[in-house]
Order: C-alpha cells, then structure tokens, then sequence
C-alpha cells in the first residue's frame, strides 16, 4: 500500500471514529483497529478529532513534582511538629548520632535549644572544616565534651528526653523547622567565654547557649 494510500485511510478511519465517538481516545483505538499507524510525537490536530483543545502524546513518562513533608505544612509551633513526629522507628547510625548529640547537649533545653543544636551540627558535615557525616562531626577530637573518644555514653533511651531528642534530630534533618541558629558552626554554653568566640560572628543567644559562624 502506497504513503498516501496510507494517509487517506488514516483520515478516512479518523473521520468515523470522531462521527461515532467524540472522545479523541476512542478515535485512536479505532484507527489502531484498523490497523493505521498513527503518528505519536507530533500534535494531533483538532479540526481532526473535533475537539477544541490539541492532543500531543508524550513519549516519555510525565513525573508530578512531590509535595513537601505534610507534617509540618499546618503545624502550629516547633512543640507540635515535635508531636508529630514518629519515634518509635529503628534509627540508623547518623541519626543516632544526632539524637545523641541533641540529647547529651541540650536535653535541658527548650525545643528551639535542642533544634539549633542539630542545625549546627549539620552545618559542619556542609562544611569543608569538619567531617561529611553527623558521626564524624560528633565523634572529631575535642569538640563535644559528652564524647568519651570515640565511644557515646549510655543513653536511657525509655526517657521522655530520648523521644524528643530523636523527633528533634528527624526535623533537622528533613529541614521541616528553621533554625534560630541559621548557619551556626559554633557554640558554646553563656557562663564560658572560649578564646576562639572573639574571632567568629556572633548569629544568636538560645537558652544557655550562644551560636557563632
């Protein structure tokens, strides 16, 4: 059979379809039943399936961008996102060594304490400085004073400071809350003055503790 033999069958098969079925949809199937091949990258036009609006068929599949963790789209402060958060799952070795540090540095804190906390320590994986991940950041010779070498203390775990200290690493991590701290690579507790904070920026006081760049 001759292209142009082709092409007549196609409007002619086209043309039927659109008169018996006005879903354009329906149109295609039609076509393919009668065996024409119809073309699938170019627009098909409107005049053809008798409908206001161009077809285009998509070759590649369409991807919805994902809507940002629901959980903290309606919630009324840090305490309630806090609330939210799921606790009760296994933590991997990161975030059990930001919980920890959470836990160990400012579980006597206000949310917002415990929060810049976290924030700081995710900051220096982001910075040339210090190590890549939240255990080496932890774990780095004389910087948390909690750390015995390498090793965590005992954390009892069962404690109501445990759960928030986990929910408040899950939120740091996600960047479901803003920190106070903004971009905090330092800190130290208010009743000490290190030699190093006159060199640094100071970014903001929360609670008991002052947070420099």
């Amino acid at each position: 059979m001759s292209r142009k033999t082709v092409s007549l069958t196609a409007i002619a098969a086209v043309a039927i379809a659109t008169t018996l079925f006005p879903s354009g949809n329906s149109a295609v199937a039609l076509a393919q039943a009668a065996n024409v091949q119809l073309p699938l990258t170019d627009p098909v036009d409107a005049a053809e399936l008798g409908s206001e609006t161009p077809i285009t068929y998509v070759s590649e599949p369409v991807v919805q961008p994902l809507h940002a963790d629901a959980s903290s789209q309606d919630a009324a402060s840090l305490s309630d996102l806090v609330g939210r958060v799921d606790t009760a799952r296994a933590l991997n070795a990161e975030m059990q060594c930001l919980a920890g540090a959470v836990y160990f540095e400012a579980r006597g804190e206000a949310l917002a304490g415990q929060l810049a906390v976290a924030q700081v320590i995710i900051n220096r994986t982001e910075d040339g400085r210090f190590p890549k991940s939240y255990c080496g950041v932890v774990s780095q010779p004389g910087q948390f004073s909690f750390m015995r070498g390498k090793q965590m203390p005992a954390i009892r775990t069962g404690s109501a400071a445990w759960t928030r200290a986990v929910a408040i690493a899950e939120i740091a991590h996600k960047g479901l809350w803003q920190s106070e701290a903004g971009e905090a690579v330092f800190f130290h507790a208010k009743y000490v003055r290190p030699g190093w904070s006159q060199r640094k920026t100071k970014l903001a006081q929360i609670d008991t503790h002052i947070f420099y760049r």
